[in-house]
């Protein structure tokens, strides 16, 4: 049996193709836009804004000039080209890959990579593979869900690499020490990367792997000792929520580590991407590898980020319950916040399968909150209407109606407001004012959904990410990641 990651295509390292999982579905994948706002489904749940009918275009690009097509093929490789180990060690020299799922048990103990010529794996990914990013031609800018390069939806190709196993590799296994580190919030799913990840490792033959506790913190704080990873101990921890070796925000210290796998967001990667860039600097052979971590599935050229589904599923739970208690009360009104900092897809997708929510809001579509046609105005129609109703926000949005803060945590993002907290009080103030009963139930489930186990879809999901992080490293890495959220403070890098 081939490997899994055979059917799985990543926008990624050609070398080292573990981080993206960017099936070939093409849908609101651009290099030079984000994604589309799921503004356009479902005509029960409101959504209050005006759209204005947008094409993804770049402005830098001049498209007088005949060769722009080409131009901007040419940019994006290079935006996206993956630095090998070798730009900074010339003569580091490769040797043939330990890693086969043909055949567990070496041919050769004094050499677990080397198989008998009738014995060959051809399971390898060559390093020219590449999977098309963009699969559906778009022949008009105002065709449903068209994202285009140009006024005139020119069809450009966008090629990223494929994922999976090379046939040469850069490191002895037997020399490696690997060490995983888990960083920003708890997200379903990271148990299973971190699994698959040592699985994958131990395959290739790696026996030295360990795991940072508590982020970042667990480099420079001598109290926090390392823990032995081995197949046996991540054996069961993916029947578990939360994350193994614990999470935190903050940076980096020594460990004299070969290999780290940084499992996290953007202030993460920022971080990730700092330790890159000092080791290359410092001409060190230390290889930095990055899952992205997001449970809000916002990360530009990847369909679905681990953890997502899970979300959605548990995000049913707490939207039932809001509709049960909205339901069963004389006019109640239901909220449910939900996670979402610059997306809604979660809040969206949870809306639409419940389809037990009336208004939907999310950080990519502005509303109005007061006025004839805000949401106050619509939530007191709907009580007059049907007696009830239920709202789900995603926490990022509305934030234009609240206080703003230069608050930042410790990753560096942006401290938001509470805008579920708001909406409960300003409703409440609404239906007091005018006269009109109001029974309003606030459920804020964030860190309940968080911290539960993955469902079997994210599960397959977090082994393939693992195993294609395990993929073993023959190149170095930095962050490439173009994380749709923007912020996230560089951390000074440091030698592993």
């Amino acid at each position: 049996m081939g490997s899994i990651s055979h059917v799985i295509t990543t926008a990624t390292n050609p070398y080292l193709p573990h981080l993206t999982l960017a099936r070939s579905r093409g849908l609101r994948l651009s290099p030079s836009s984000s994604r589309l706002p799921p503004s356009r489904f479902a005509k029960k749940v409101g959504i209050f804004a005006e759209i204005s009918n947008r094409t993804s275009t770049n402005a830098a690009i001049d498209f007088s000039d005949p060769d722009w097509k080409t131009k901007f093929q040419e940019d994006f490789e290079a935006r996206f080209r993956l630095p090998h180990i070798t730009d900074t060690i010339p003569d580091a020299a490769p040797i043939p890959s330990t890693f086969c799922l043909k055949m567990r048990t070496p041919i050769d103990k004094d050499f677990p990579g080397h198989y008998s010529s009738d014995e060959e794996w051809h399971g390898y990914i060559n390093n020219n593979d590449r999977v098309l990013l963009k699969t559906i031609y778009y022949s008009s800018p105002t065709s449903a869900g068209a994202e285009c390069i140009d006024p005139n939806c020119t069809w450009v190709e966008q090629w990223v690499h494929r994922a999976g196993p090379r046939e040469k590799i850069y490191y002895k296994p037997e020399e490696v020490k690997a060490a995983i580190v888990t960083c920003g919030g708890l997200c379903p799913g990271l148990n299973d990367v971190i699994r698959q990840i040592v699985i994958t490792l131990e395959i290739y033959g790696v026996k030295r792997i360990v795991g940072i506790p508590f982020g970042y913190r667990g480099f420079s704080d001598r109290e926090l000792t390392e823990v032995p990873l081995s197949r046996k101990v991540v054996q069961n921890i993916h029947l578990s929520g939360g994350s193994l070796l614990g999470v935190s925000r903050g940076g980096p210290g020594e460990r004299g580590i070969d290999m780290l796998f940084v499992l996290g967001g953007n202030g993460t990667h920022a971080g990730a991407n700092a330790i890159h860039n000092e080791c290359r600097k410092r001409r060190l052979k230390i290889s930095v590898i990055g899952v992205p971590k997001t449970i809000d599935n916002d990360i530009l050229l990847m369909d679905k980020t681990f953890g997502f589904d899970t979300a959605v599923e548990e995000a049913q739970r707490a939207i039932n319950s809001a509709y049960i208690e909205a339901h069963s009360a004389y006019h109640g009104i239901g909220i449910v916040k939900l996670m979402g900092r610059s997306s809604g897809f979660i809040a969206m997708q949870a809306s639409l399968s419940s389809g037990q929510v009336d208004i939907c809001l999310i950080p990519e579509v502005p509303f109005n909150f007061h006025g004839p046609h805000g949401v106050l105005s619509h939530l007191k129609y709907l009580l007059e209407t049907k007696g009830s109703a239920v709202v789900c926000v995603a926490e990022g949005a509305g934030q234009n109606l609240l206080q703003k803060t230069n608050a930042k945590d410790a990753s560096g993002n942006i401290v938001f407001g509470d805008i579920g907290v708001y909406i409960q009080q300003e409703t409440k103030k609404y239906f007091k004012e005018i006269g009109l009963h109001a029974d309003i139930k606030y459920i804020d489930p964030t860190y309940m959904i968080r911290a539960c186990r993955a469902n079997a879809s994210d599960g397959i999901l977090c082994t393939v990410l693992g195993q294609n992080a395990g993929v073993f490293v023959s190149l170095e890495r930095r962050e490439r990641k173009r994380l749709k959220e923007k912020g996230g403070g560089e951390e000074e890098g440091k030698t592993l």
